[in-house]
């Protein structure tokens, strides 16, 4: 895809944009979804694990999650891709556990170590409202696919409250198409990872041998929703799919199959995040994951940059200096 497609396909005003949810809450759909998702809570399908439990009665299972979501933090986040953090950051809330076991993941303490406090939809409600009044771009949920009804019970009483901004809904992809459909028209920007292609590297590494087929299914049902990432004037990003793809030693991800996917399959203008950042972290040990236990080398993200524009992808992230968006008063 040459870079020469007109912007005005990737531009959307800020002074016409209201967040997806508002159409819903006018309507009262938005309760009537939130109701729905909190009511499927007594026998869990959640996610792709399909657990059935009862986590209305505090049963959990996989994500060790019952009733009400456990939160880690939330704060304006200057970490974030460009088009999220702006100036005054993407409002981030780290949600606690996790329905994969990424044996690397590097927030282990976060997603797997029972580190997070449990908190009742109105004082999430209330994060979003601080998160706002701090003037954050928008509400990014990190790891909510296990927590999808607790999110939209809480997202009712904030909209009612005031909340404005748009919803960036920061996902493994491993999610359920029910939540997803419950989640039609009021994400506003969806942020999946796309972490591995094969089945038997997703059974290793992230205890979860579906995770591919959940994560393809995901991504084209997000852009189906949304379409392909649109920013406003000053490039913040206001509504569409940012894909996010860690590269890993060895290609152990699968990088050349899941770039061929995204520019074939959803399209050839989704916005990517090549990340670099892969360390050793959570249960990675010389002596069982030896072939992970290092970080990845130059030639390793040259040669994912290398297949993702071979493949037709043109879009991708790259970091500029807060001190430039300060200097353009952003």
């Amino acid at each position: 895809m040459s870079t020469q497609t007109s912007p005005d396909k990737f531009f959307i005003s800020s002074k016409d944009f209201e967040p997806a949810y508002m159409a819903l809450h006018r309507t009262g759909e938005l309760k009537r979804r939130a109701e729905e998702a909190v009511e499927g809570l007594s026998h869990c399908l959640v996610c792709p694990r399909d657990c059935g439990v009862d986590r209305m009665a505090d049963k959990t299972a996989a994500c060790k999650t019952g009733r009400y979501a456990q939160v880690s933090s939330h704060f304006p986040h200057m970490g974030e891709e460009d088009p999220l953090r702006g100036r005054r950051g993407s409002g981030t809330i780290f949600f606690g556990m996790c329905n994969l076991r990424c044996v690397f993941c590097q927030n282990f303490d976060i997603s797997q170590g029972h580190k997070s406090r449990e908190t009742r939809p109105t004082r999430l409600a209330e994060m979003m409202l601080e998160l706002q009044a701090l003037g954050c771009h928008n509400i990014n949920y990190v790891t909510p696919e296990h927590v999808v009804p607790q999110v939209l019970e809480a997202l009712v009483i904030a909209v009612e409250a005031g909340l404005r901004l748009p919803i960036v809904y920061n996902t493994s992809a491993y999610d359920s198409m029910h939540s997803l459909r419950l989640l039609d028209g009021i994400v506003d920007i969806y942020m999946p990872d796309f972490k591995m292609w094969d089945p038997d590297h997703s059974l290793r590494y992230l205890k979860a041998k579906d995770y591919p087929e959940a994560a393809r299914s995901a991504l084209k049902e997000m852009h189906r929703q949304v379409g392909p990432l649109k920013m406003d004037e000053k490039g913040i990003a206001k509504r569409g799919v940012l894909v996010r793809h860690l590269v890993m030693p060895g290609d152990v991800a699968g990088t050349p199959e899941i770039m061929r996917f995204l520019a074939e399959e959803v399209s050839p203008d989704t916005y990517v995040n090549v990340m670099p950042q892969y360390r050793p972290a959570g249960k990675v040990s010389y002596e069982k994951y030896r072939e992970i236990n290092r970080p990845i080398i130059a030639d390793e993200l040259e040669e994912a940059y290398r297949v993702a524009r071979e493949v037709g992808l043109w879009r991708f992230d790259e970091r500029r200096s807060l001190g430039r968006f300060m200097a353009l008063g952003w």
